[in-house]
């Protein structure tokens, strides 16, 4: 009987734990997110709501390019408030040619990008240090598995411009070297782990420290 009992407890947790770990169906036909109010899971009233909430026009050009040769729109709840509590968002990413998106992944998300115009070295990385890579070109579609690191390399001649979609209204990104040298881990750990020197890390620390990402 206290066998029973405490398989039937365990069982118990295990189910709560999949409870609280599922995301919840939404109870509403849509939600306006009240820009007024910090928290997301704030509406507003669902008579005021227009047209204009479920449209979004600010991808119709490409954004700043910066050093890599990307540009890079986000599409997600701050932007556009009718994306709120959908469990989805956007990105237009643009890159001239030779332009590259470092290696980079989303926690929260599995991305789905569709090549607008361009051709494109495309792939990511699983978790055995595997690469699935190849060229994709205008028309065809590649999907980045939730949390593993992926890239893209423009190698045509002319501006390739990609879509991607994500199952998650707050994807989240992390950018491979700027979470490395961008950071504050310790130099003594970098210069183990990547066989640098102390004038090496300087460098790259340099290049991707936040003042200089947001410029």
């Amino acid at each position: 009987m206290a066998l029973t009992r405490v398989l039937g407890f365990f069982l118990f947790l295990h189910c709560a734990y999949v409870t609280i770990a599922s995301d919840p169906d939404p109870v509403r036909d849509f939600c306006i997110l009240d820009t007024d109010v910090a928290a997301h899971v704030s509406c507003r009233n669902s008579s005021a709501a227009t047209v204009e909430d479920f449209v979004f026009s600010g991808i119709k050009s490409p954004a700043k390019f910066d050093e890599t040769g990307l540009s890079s729109i986000p599409v997600n709840v701050n932007v556009f408030p009718g994306l709120n509590t959908l469990g989805m968002s956007l990105v237009r990413a643009d890159l001239e040619a030779g332009g590259v998106n470092v290696p980079h992944f989303h926690p929260r998300a599995t991305e789905v990008a569709v090549v607008l115009e361009g051709k494109l070295y495309s792939g990511f990385v699983d978790t055995q240090n595997r690469v699935f890579a190849k060229v994709i070109e205008k028309g065809e579609v590649m999907v980045f598995p939730r949390g593993l690191v992926h890239f893209q390399m423009n190698i045509g001649d002319e501006k390739a411009t990609i879509l991607g979609s994500f199952n998650s209204e707050n994807p989240g990104l992390q950018r491979i070297p700027s979470a490395v040298f961008g950071s504050g881990i310790e130099e003594e750990l970098l210069k183990k782990a990547f066989g640098l020197s102390s004038k090496e890390i300087a460098k790259l620390r340099k290049r991707f420290a936040p003042h200089n990402l947001l410029s």
